[in-house]
């Protein structure tokens, strides 16, 4: 085993981002200029007060707060700023290519339009890119316990501009709502040559996983950790190379594992599976990619190998070109050495 890498080193290693939902990102001081900004009146008294409610019993509990603080998004501007933050909060953290989640539907239900959301999130991506060097791109999230017309509905609306996307994707409570429900949105999707990412396996059990891949064709399983629980998957998943989006201090939070030190990283990357850690929403959860990558190294032994084979991972499951997987790999070269 290498040594345990510093916090310098882990913060400056190239890494790219696969599952990062942009709402997520809403810090509570953010919040709380938007909220002024756009006249909308949160129920908490103060950004202290906010961020004390950052404690969560369950999924369905983060969503509900999730859900609530993100009235305060209603502009392009709004939209732009909350990514422009993140960019720059993950750059400093090695951040060199992010696939963000958005979830339209949230959106335009409050009478946004889907063009400000898009545009905001866009503009700041190509901002980053000539300032920040980093790369990026959109993947549009149906949420789940939302009905299937909803989503059939608000694909078919940004299926007007689909250069603007890099792929599709599955989120919101879990439980209930299994991914076979959404078989025939996918399939449009990729019909007209969208990837296809699901969350599937973080309070869902390893059958959703199975229904991801078999009835969805997706690329990536987002969360997936109940994998661990399945041997069979564990190696369909390692032969088939089907990469994990996990994110640590996520599952903690949440309380889908009791204790970082019993998180299933270790055993399923031990099993061949192709894992790549990343931040969910880090506003809520207490740290972005970077702050991931140190607390596995503090809680389950991450050492530099490990780290390095987790990003060059991350790179190589992404959706970017081949040229820029190769460039950001070049990076990691450097990195090491």
């Amino acid at each position: 085993m290498t040594a345990l890498p510093s916090d310098e080193a882990l913060l400056a290693l190239p890494k790219a981002e696969l599952h990062l939902h942009i709402e997520g990102t809403l810090e509570p001081d953010l919040a709380f200029e938007l909220a002024g900004r756009n006249g909308v009146a949160l129920p908490y008294e103060s950004v202290e007060d906010l961020a004390a409610r950052y404690e969560f019993s369950d999924l369905q509990s983060f969503l509900d707060l999730y859900y609530a603080t993100m009235a305060v998004l209603r502009t392009e501007d709004d939209f732009a700023e909350l990514t422009r933050r993140y960019l720059h909060t993950a750059a400093a953290q090695g951040l060199r290519h992010v696939e963000l989640f958005f979830d339209p539907q949230a959106h335009v239900s409050r009478g946004v339009p889907l063009e400000a959301v898009v545009d905001g999130i866009s503009g700041a991506l190509q901002e980053a890119e000539r300032d920040l060097g980093v790369s990026g791109g959109l993947i549009l999230c149906f949420l789940r316990d939302q009905p299937v017309e909803s989503a059939d509905a608000v694909l078919s609306a940004a299926l007007s501009r689909p250069d603007r996307l890099l792929g599709v994707g599955l989120d919101s409570a879990e439980v209930g709502y299994p991914p076979e429900l959404f078989a025939g949105v996918f399939a449009r999707a990729k019909d007209a040559g969208l990837h296809a990412v699901a969350h599937a396996g973080e309070e869902g059990p390893p059958a959703y996983i199975r229904q991801a891949l078999d009835l969805l064709g997706v690329e990536r399983i987002d969360h997936g950790i109940r994998a661990a629980e399945d041997p069979e998957l564990m190696s369909r998943l390692a032969a088939e190379g089907v990469p994990l989006t996990v994110c640590p201090l996520s599952n903690v939070r949440l309380r889908t594992v009791s204790d970082l030190a019993e998180h299933p990283l270790l055993r399923l990357d031990a099993a061949g599976v192709r894992v790549t850690i990343n931040s969910d929403d880090p506003a809520y959860f207490g740290g972005y990619v970077g702050e991931n990558y140190l607390a596995v190294r503090d809680a389950l032994g991450v050492d530099a190998e490990r780290a390095e084979r987790f990003a060059r991972t991350s790179i190589e499951a992404s959706f970017a070109s081949e040229a820029r997987k190769s460039e950001l790999q070049r990076e990691v070269d450097a990195w090491r050495g």
